[in-house]
């Protein structure tokens, strides 16, 4: 297949700069010590700089492969399929969603929220970054915000962050893992004395696993 066909199928979202995907327990917020499939795709220029996947950036470096596949392996494993990057959402992900819907999967996404929502999902995620902030639809739609905590200033951040979502949405501060023992007694603090927020932590990296 050509360069310029394969560009096409990505831009159309029936093939997708796959990274990686694999089977495991949902480590993180609200669906955390569930099992899901987990679909990383490539592409993010977001570019956080704690970011714990920064080889997700380049999409370059991760083949396109063709939607009908992921689809066939994800649901294979697991009713629930996490698509997560990377920044998904810098693809369109209608294709992809449509169907894995029409199979029956439970559909999250994880997303900064940077860019224009695409596809059909039963759970939004959304970890807003300072560099480029969600777009208002995400924000209405988001069924749960999940702060990176650096440092202390990143306290007011989530507060302006959460002042945008709906009502409904579940809010969540997770420390970043390297500076996890200085931050989480600050997180701790804060929920204690906000408990309109709840504490995340990355169960997965305590368990060992991916």
């Amino acid at each position: 297949m050509k360069k310029e066909q394969i560009e096409q199928l990505v831009n159309e979202g029936k093939m997708l700069p796959l990274m990686e995907e694999f089977y495991t327990i949902q480590g993180e917020g609200y669906h955390k010590g569930t099992a899901a499939y987990f679909i990383r795709i490539g592409g993010c220029d977001v570019g956080c700089h704690w970011c714990d996947v920064k080889e997700s950036w380049d999409a370059e470096k991760h083949p396109p492969t063709v939607t009908e596949k992921i689809v066939d392996n994800a649901t294979k494993y697991s009713d629930t399929v996490v698509i997560t990057g990377g920044e998904p959402l810098t693809w369109d992900m209608t294709e992809l969603t449509t169907q894995l819907k029409a199979k029956g999967a439970k559909l999250h996404i994880e997303t900064s929220g940077a860019y224009q929502l695409s596809g059909v999902w039963d759970w939004i995620c959304l970890s807003p970054k300072k560099l480029k902030l969600p777009t208002q639809e995400v924000y209405d739609k988001a069924n749960e915000l999940k702060v990176i905590v650096f440092n202390k200033h990143d306290l007011k951040f989530a507060e302006e962050q959460a002042a945008k979502v709906n009502k409904d949405c579940i809010l969540y501060l997770q420390p970043e893992w390297s500076v996890r023992n200085k931050i989480i007694p600050l997180i701790v603090d804060y929920v204690m004395q906000n408990p309109k927020w709840k504490v995340s932590l990355q169960t997965h990296k305590y368990l060992n696993i991916p």
